[in-house]
């Protein structure tokens, strides 16, 4: 007789859609590559957050009414509940809300084909969150630890207690990097409950390519530091900008949205280097490639980290990379191939960007510091982490 598969209700609020078709690509593509292993069966509700009139007329939310409830969407089937959020001040209440406007949904799921365990992708709200649910349908549940959801939310009035009694009750715990498993445990989390879960990877599509040929394909013909990720003061992009006027030959790209980007433009025009910084905008994920293919560095100096996606693409692509001493960046920044850790400050970013600079190395021996990453081994460790906790 054939085991049964075993029946995993994927809780994300982080995950893309037709509107934000980046926003959580990497938990899609984890989730993906667990669908697709024998045995396992996948649902993913992704609850959305619409805030109360008029402020779901707000820019930011209205585009949001055009997502189906429900759809397949790349080989998932995704259900898409709407929960009410105030912004800005809603962060303490956020787990109860999804609870209550998708608890409903998953009874009905759960009655129709039961579920084995409840897999929330993101620490806050989808732990707090995913432990209301598994209260009330009586079947255990993890949590993933991304980065933010730990530094940020960890540190929240009226969510710090929500994210601790969600990692009490919860059957597993994973971390995306060493680093971020050790502050879980510092906030009072039982670290043998956590398993490290590095991020996967498209090793067919992050590869090198002709580094000629893509500045060619960006107009761009002098050295070049991308930095990809959101422009808001985490990601700290402002110390890149300072190191410029150091660096008169460099150009810099930053390639993401944010609400520091019109702060980014007023320094630059101040250091007078405006006409070497250069705003990609939202850069679709399939579009990166090629954005790291032309870059000479990628340079990411945040303030916080779990283990950046960006670091690991860079170097897939044969571009080293410049980082602060956050969260995983020492698991990737072993060998000087892959680049140089930093302070944040801008003297010791130029230095960085100078070494590297006059001493390239070739590209496939900076690739070779992620060769172990793919979105299969991804998988199959987080569907042997499943199968231990149920015993399956």
């Amino acid at each position: 007789m054939t085991e049964r598969p075993l029946r995993i209700l994927t809780l994300a609020t982080l995950f893309p859609n037709a509107v934000q078709p980046n926003f959580g690509i990497f938990v899609e593509r984890q989730t993906a590559g667990l669908a697709a292993i024998e045995g396992m069966d996948v649902t993913v509700i992704n609850p959305i957050a619409i805030p109360p009139w008029p402020l779901r007329l707000a820019s930011r939310y209205r585009p949001l009414s055009v997502v189906p409830d429900q759809e397949h969407w790349r080989g998932l089937h995704v259900y898409r509940p709407r929960f009410q959020v105030i912004p800005k001040f809603g962060g303490p209440y956020n787990p109860a809300m999804i609870a209550r406007a998708i608890l409903p949904l998953v009874r009905r799921l759960h009655t129709e084909k039961p579920f084995d365990l409840i897999d929330a992708e993101f620490f806050y709200p989808d732990g707090p969150a995913a432990m209301r649910l598994s209260d009330a349908l009586g079947i255990p549940f993890t949590i993933k630890a991304r980065g933010a959801d730990i530094h940020h939310w960890g540190s929240a009035k009226g969510c710090a207690s929500q994210i601790l009694a969600a990692a009490d009750k919860a059957a597993g715990l994973l971390a995306v990097s060493a680093a971020l498993k050790q502050d879980m445990a510092v906030l009072g989390m039982d670290a043998g409950k956590i398993m490290v879960h590095y991020t996967g990877l498209d090793q067919s599509r992050f590869t090198p390519q002709n580094r000629g040929a893509a500045k060619q394909k960006l107009g761009i013909n002098a050295p070049l530091i991308l930095s990809v990720g959101a422009l808001i003061p985490r990601k700290n992009q402002a110390l890149l900008i300072q190191a410029l006027p150091a660096l008169p030959d460099v150009h810099l790209m930053l390639a993401g949205q944010g609400d520091s980007e019109t702060d980014y433009r007023r320094l630059a025009e101040k250091l007078q280097v405006a006409s070497r910084l250069h705003f990609a905008g939202s850069v679709a994920h399939d579009d990166l490639p090629g954005l790291y293919a032309a870059a000479d560095i990628m340079a990411l100096v945040s303030k916080s980290e779990g283990l950046a996606n960006a670091w690991v693409e860079a170097l897939a692509c044969g571009t080293r990379i410049i980082a602060t001493n956050v969260g995983g960046a020492p698991e990737l920044i072993r060998s000087p191939d892959a680049g140089r850790i930093v302070d944040g400050d801008p003297t010791a970013i130029v230095a960085a960007a100078k070494e590297l600079l006059t001493n390239p190395i070739p590209q496939n021996q900076v690739a070779a510091q992620v060769a172990h990453f793919s979105w299969d081994n991804n998988a199959r460790a987080l569907a042997a982490f499943f199968r231990r906790l149920i015993k399956r």
